[in-house]
């Protein structure tokens, strides 16, 4: 089959990989139909390069059943999928104490097993999801990132009547935008430096949109809030600036949701910090979107919203592309070459 295989920091590769086979009974092998490049694979192409060398990549994806072994009976070939590309141990301290995405040897497929930039990928029958009909291919391709949002707003304590505020609106962002509805937030405030992510924000929902370059998104809120802030702060952007900028956003006794991931150290200046402290602010992070029992409540959460046209991710998608040509995608999104909302490959295009 065709893949594309990441060898190293900028050299990701479209190559010939071979298919994936049924070893154990409980495995079940998966067309894929759409594929979503994740901010985190930006991140790692540009800067970190792969966990191993060569590896299949890719993490987001929809699909359908073509292969199942013989334990498997949730799913048949031929049904249309979702894919939780998460595995856990099972054993360490923390999945004994179902607190699934704090397990130890926490991994997804694209890092240390073949992932779902391929034409066919393969997943334990637990990690394998049915999507009703209502929920295309390419809605489903973001029920992963949907997940990983979810995950994230079920540690808060967010009551219908808050206020939210984004920082942020890359995909991430933008479902987080949607989510915070869903949790019966009262206003959300969407905040980036692109005009076209605050348009799309505002689409999806969002109450009002900060553009935080010339002002600072800090001063901006607190003339919109008349000084007070918001209950709900989430780091979507995943920069060392926002991520020192967030604190000043919440109002006091606050809560600020890390969902952003920045890749390297974080200077918080004493006007941010000190917000921590004087404010009371609980700090909140956020990893991966698993919990107990397997997969979670956000992924059948997610479905659900979906499935009840509550969650749209259509307005995210900027780039539907063929495989071949993922290596000039990725040059082109971090060389900015142009606007990139989500790029959802298609496998079955050769």
């Amino acid at each position: 089959m065709k893949a594309l295989k990441l060898y190293g920091k900028r050299d990701l590769r479209y190559v010939e990989s071979e298919e994936p086979v049924i070893e154990k009974n409980d495995e079940v092998i998966i067309k894929v139909k759409a594929a979503g490049i994740c901010g985190s694979d930006l991140s790692r192409y540009a800067k970190i390069g792969p966990y191993i060398e060569g590896m299949v990549w890719g993490h987001e994806f929809s699909g359908e059943v073509v292969e199942i072994g013989s334990g498997v009976s949730r799913v048949k070939i031929g049904d249309r999928v979702a894919g939780c590309p998460t595995l856990y141990c099972g054993k360490c301290d923390s999945c004994k104490k179902g607190f699934l995405s704090q397990c130890e040897k926490l991994t997804v497929i694209g890092a240390r097993h073949p992932g779902s930039f391929a034409e066919y990928v393969k997943l334990p029958k637990e990690n394998v999801l049915p999507i009703p009909d209502t929920i295309d291919f390419d809605t489903a391709a973001f029920i992963e990132p949907s997940a990983v949002v979810a995950h994230g707003f079920y540690q808060t304590t967010i009551q219908p009547g808050a206020d939210v505020a984004v920082m942020g609106c890359g995909s991430i962002g933008l479902l987080a935008v949607q989510w915070a509805k869903i949790f019966g937030a009262k206003k959300v405030y969407a905040i980036d430096i692109d005009d076209k992510k605050l348009n799309i924000a505002k689409e999806v929902g969002a109450d009002a949109i900060i553009h935080s370059v010339e002002k600072t998104a800090s001063e901006q809120l607190m003339e919109l809030t008349d000084g007070n802030g918001v209950d709900l702060v989430i780091e979507s952007a995943g920069s060392p600036v926002t991520s020192a900028q967030v604190f000043a956003l919440a109002k006091k006794g606050g809560q600020v949701l890390f969902l952003g991931i920045p890749y390297s150290d974080v200077n918080i200046e004493r006007f941010y910090f000190e917000k921590i402290v004087r404010n009371e602010l609980t700090v909140i992070g956020s990893w991966n979107a698993i919990s107990s029992p397997f997969p979670g409540k956000e992924w059948s959460t997610t479905i659900h919203y979906m499935d009840k046209g509550q969650i749209k991710v259509k307005p995210l998608i900027t780039h539907r592309v063929s495989l071949a040509e993922g290596p000039k995608i990725f040059e082109k999104i971090i060389n900015k070459k142009e606007f990139f909302g989500k790029v959802l490959f298609y496998p079955e295009i050769i």
